[in-house]
């Protein structure tokens, strides 16, 4: 193992912990600083995990970071990126990778320039869940790939979340929030997008907060809170998707991907692992083990597996795939708006599978390994 990957982190909200959490377990990633609008809360955080809270322009200069960690509000990632690329500095962005693909093409043309990276969340498809389904299709365990189904439901965050308004501000809604665990996934298991068809609504034009010292507050509803699309994939397989806050339960499983010779029920793509199972035809359903993935991981191994890479820049949470996720979604919304089907204008390549990676303890060399896919069996 080499010298850890020194990390400033921006933006001090609610997922800052699970970020924070995920470095404190390994040995490759060193968090160096923390920064907030709010500077209390840069200090509190700072002082739950024993690093320094500065300023945003002190944390860019700071001559030991060498990515921005920016979880900051998706309106905030084109400006906080563009400071930090212009400070030298490769930047990892929360999902979206930004609010407007264009927005996200002049933050990935500026790292170009600069020859710094840029990559972007979520990490989540690195896990065991994801990466064990991708084995699987590899390994023809269901045939040729014709078609899937990914859904998420639910009633909205505002139940749960002290300050949900970004939510349902431009860059937000279920699709820009959700669907990017759900997409990333389908280009894994299936591959790029070339083509879209879209629905989209908006029943309530305020959400009430649940909870939080603003408990009982409106929030403004300004984007689409039901969305549903067919997405057709460079492989020839066909997606159809939902993404509500409208819904407040359903049965239907995260994501299920039809083959020719078999179905492959996947897990929640907003979590690291899960069961992968199969269903042969012919045969019945069977649970997978871990094949391939990081296992035991949490937010932050995009930026472990940089960390790994030779040049300490490359990610397979890459910006290519972040990029073209935010593509399609926007293509989704404008072809909702026009009513009909519209070609995604990016493409991308699949980032290289994950071997099945133990990370009971990140970055420790007497506990990490790592072993090859294997195969599934018959």
């Amino acid at each position: 193992m080499g010298e850890p990957l020194r990390v400033g982190v921006v933006g001090c909200g609610v997922i800052s912990e699970a970020y924070l959490t995920t470095a404190a377990r390994t040995s490759e990633l060193e968090i160096v600083a923390v920064a907030d609008l709010d500077r209390t809360r840069a200090d509190a955080t700072a002082a739950r995990h024993g690093v320094q809270a500065l300023d945003l322009p002190a944390l860019l200069a700071h001559d030991d970071v060498e990515w921005v960690l920016d979880l900051t509000t998706p309106a905030a990632h084109e400006e906080v990126a563009l400071a930090a690329i212009a400070h030298g500095r490769s930047v990892y962005n929360e999902k979206p990778l930004c609010a407007t693909v264009e927005e996200a093409h002049r933050v990935v043309e500026a790292a170009r320039a600069a020859g710094v990276a840029v990559g972007g969340a979520p990490d989540t498809v690195l896990g065991t869940g994801v990466q064990t389904a991708r084995a699987a299709v590899a390994s023809g365990a269901i045939g040729r790939p014709v078609a899937a189904t990914a859904t998420m439901a639910c009633g909205g965050h505002e139940a749960w979340h002290p300050q949900p308004d970004f939510y349902y501000a431009p860059g937000g809604g279920p699709l820009l929030d959700m669907g990017p665990y759900y997409l990333t996934t389908l280009v894994h298991l299936l591959g790029p997008v070339t083509a879209v068809q879209g629905l989209a609504t908006r029943p309530r034009t305020h959400r009430t907060i649940g909870q939080g010292p603003r408990a009982g507050e409106q929030v403004p509803v300004a984007v689409a809170t039901h969305v549903t699309a067919l997405v057709e994939h460079a492989s020839g397989a066909v997606t159809t998707l939902l993404m509500s806050f409208d819904a407040p339960a359903s049965l239907a499983r995260p994501i299920e991907v039809h083959g020719e010779e078999g179905s492959l029920l996947v897990p929640d793509p907003n979590r690291f692992d899960g069961e992968v199972r199969v269903h042969a035809r012919g045969d019945e359903w069977r649970t997978l083990p871990a094949s391939a993935g990081y296992r035991d991981a949490g937010r932050g191994v995009g930026l472990v597996d940089a960390a790994r890479s030779a040049d300490r820049r490359t990610t397979r949470a890459s910006a290519d795939v972040a990029l073209h996720v935010l593509d399609t979604m926007e293509t989704v919304l404008r072809a909702a708006d026009a009513g009909t089907r519209l070609e995604v204008a990016s493409t991308c390549d699949v980032p290289p599978l994950v071997p099945l990676t133990d990370l009971d303890a990140l970055g420790r060399p007497d506990m990490a390994r790592t072993t090859p896919p294997t195969a599934v069996a018959s």
